[in-house]
């Protein structure tokens, strides 16, 4: 966590309560299953990716909505929009970077993944975009020890 706050107050929402999938049959293991957008959702709030500011999670910030999750499985593609707490966050790079990673760690490889910031809530909505979607500037930041570190603390389970 830093230590000084950016938005000291955030507005804190409840857990939307989890859908049951049900239970998907199996016919062939080793075909390519569907992914949609509930699928997508529920990997990025398994676990809880918590703010790097504050004890909750992106979700309870209402950083991530459901609604934010866009994907074309056809295609292999997926896009998620998230909307910083405040319009001017320095954290909005990292909490990017840690639903990319969190999306790397989780989906076939095949899917290409596009973070973005929602339109008009940050200051410097262009240049956070094209940190978070350039490959090299990704990989550039997952060589940086303090920043892997920040990013495997947002993504650590949270037994409370």
């Amino acid at each position: 966590m830093v230590s000084e706050l950016i938005n000291a107050n955030p507005v804190v929402y409840e857990k939307k309560e989890r859908r049951d999938r049900g239970g998907r049959a199996v016919l062939d293991e080793y075909a390519a299953e569907p992914i949609d957008q509930l699928e997508i959702f529920d990997i990025l709030l398994n676990g809880d990716i918590k703010d790097p500011e504050h004890p909750y999670s992106l979700e309870e910030l209402k950083v991530i909505t459901e609604d934010a999750v866009d994907v074309d499985d056809q295609r292999s593609y997926v896009r998620v929009t998230f909307t910083p707490t405040v319009e001017h966050c320095s954290m909005a790079t990292v909490i990017g970077l840690c639903l990319r990673v969190k999306l790397m760690r989780s989906l076939p490889s095949r899917y290409k993944v596009d973070i973005r910031v929602a339109p008009g809530s940050h200051a410097t909505e262009a240049a956070v975009n094209k940190q978070l979607n350039d490959k090299e500037r990704v990989a550039a930041a997952l060589e940086n020890p303090n920043l892997v570190d920040m990013v495997d603390e947002c993504l650590a389970p949270s037994y409370a």
